[in-house]
């Protein structure tokens, strides 16, 4: 048993209040990057409704998805929520926003499934947008519920490269293709085929948010809806300077095993990734592949600790299990996720235990998407309402409260709320994080099952399918 491990990669990967904002609220004309398919500047700015307000705060920061490595989803800046969260912004863009936005330095940064990507400053004026070839339309693949398909996985920025970095699904001869922006223009600093050989590009999607550690940007690959074709789960990991020493992960399956969840790898205190890799060709009789299982990798991409569920191979069989929830991490001691079915589980940082190996499991509820984390209680995102659940110094889990069946979004923390999507319905709440009741609600616009929002200073911002809405909380 390896001991606990202790460090903070947050304080590494903190991002750098420094960047210059750009003054101007048009587009820009940087010079076109590298990268095939001849990306882009320019265009109209998008439509634009709703009132003036005071911008968010200029040193608000969410680079990431759930704006820290550990995915917690915590604010600690943003502002008490006072009064009725009231929406001051909608701005339709050239696609759905299934990437979660990030912001850098007050810039709000969005990308599309038009392989679009905009930059907004702090009164949501649009700063420049960046057009990157063109995504893949449905008919250039045997399954997938995306159309088009092009920037999924939420982008990551990187402080020591000062680089925004995604992927985008090209159509044509479909591929996925890495890109490193500045975040400041939106010019094309290098790109990178993440298609590695052994399986077909079309068939894999990458929907997991993007991640940076040990000197590395991670992306994440599952399947498109309907598990088609010739796909495996797979994590690759290139230099964040795009040159050589590109490593990769899939786990030993036949087929399957995607590691699909839109939360993308969680990144311990050690700079390790726990990822969740879904069903595979394992059934009951043979041998064990590692699908329906936690993956610790290191920043080589090597394995060095699993979990699986005692029925991982039942698991298999019947597509259910782990896989649509990323793990949450409590401090550097437990590590926390549900699935499909309805088990959640409580794990030993550092030391996963093995097939069966978990400290505690109960049955709570199916899970999709990210988790939020504040101290010892775990939000998570539950197909039936949003569930809160506390563990204790023994690792064993206590049901908290259950929101309302309508919220069922990827929940963030910030002001006091826990702000979460009823996406179905277009609305945004704002949960008291002791009871689970709406303290405030406000449409924002349908939005993909999984979305989650950013935040900045006192704005929660919400990707949808026309585009993103600004709410401000105070």
């Amino acid at each position: 048993m390896r001991a606990i491990r202790t460090g903070a990669v947050v304080a590494a990967l903190a991002v750098s209040a420094a960047l210059t904002l750009a003054a101007c609220s048009g587009d820009r004309s940087p010079a076109a990057g590298p990268s095939a398919g001849g990306p882009s500047a320019g265009g109209s700015s998008p439509a634009s409704t709703g009132a003036s307000g005071s911008p968010a705060g200029a040193a608000a920061q969410w680079p990431m998805y759930h704006g820290t490595p550990d995915r917690a989803g915590v604010s600690a800046a943003m502002p008490p929520a006072a009064g009725a969260p009231r929406r001051v912004r909608s701005l339709r863009l050239d696609g759905a926003v299934y990437a979660s936005p990030i912001v850098v330095g007050g810039l709000t940064i969005v990308a599309t499934e038009n392989d679009t990507v905009y930059a907004f400053d702090q009164f949501y004026a649009q700063v420049w947008r960046r057009s990157l070839g063109k995504p893949s339309p449905s008919e250039e693949r045997q399954c997938g519920d995306i159309d088009p398909l092009g920037i999924t996985g939420t982008p990551v920025y990187d402080a020591s490269t000062d680089k925004v970095y995604l992927v985008a699904e090209h159509g044509g001869a479909v591929r996925h293709e890495l890109y490193a922006l500045d975040p400041r223009t939106g010019s094309v600093a290098w790109s990178k085929s993440v298609d590695l050989p052994g399986v077909s590009a079309r068939d894999m999607q990458q929907r997991g948010a993007l991640a940076v550690a040990g000197g590395k940007v991670w992306v994440s690959y599952g399947a498109q809806a309907g598990d088609c074709g010739d796909y495996k789960g797979r994590v690759v990991g290139v230099p964040l300077d795009g040159g050589d020493g590109v490593v990769f992960y899939s786990p030993p399956t036949e087929r399957g095993g995607g590691i699909w969840n839109p939360n993308g790898p969680t990144v311990t205190a050690d700079g390790h990734l726990l990822v969740v890799s879904a069903n595979g060709a394992g059934f009951p009789g043979d041998a064990y592949d590692h699908t329906n299982t936690v993956l610790e990798l290191d920043a080589s991409a090597r394995l060095v600790d699993s979990f699986a569920p005692e029925d991982w191979a039942r698991n298999n069989q019947g597509d259910v299990g782990l896989g649509s929830q990323g793990v949450a991490l409590i401090g550097d001691t437990w590590a926390v996720l549900g699935g499909k079915s309805g088990p959640v589980y409580v794990l030993r940082q550092g030391h996963l235990g093995g097939i069966d190996g978990q400290v505690d499991v109960r049955n709570v509820c199916r899970s999709f998407g990210g988790a939020a984390v504040s101290g010892s209680v775990v939000y998570l995102p539950c197909t039936d309402g949003v569930r809160a659940v506390r563990v204790d110094d023994a690792g064993k889990l206590h049901v908290l409260w259950h929101a309302d069946q309508a919220i069922t979004g990827s929940p963030v923390i910030g002001g006091g709320r826990v702000w979460v999507l009823d996406t179905r319905g277009g609305v945004l709440h704002g949960l008291d994080p002791n009871s689970g009741k709406s303290l405030g609600q406000v449409d924002v616009g349908e939005a993909n099952r999984f979305s989650t929002p950013a935040i900045a200073g006192a704005d929660v911002i919400v990707g949808t399918l026309t585009g993103i809405a600004v709410v401000r909380t105070s």
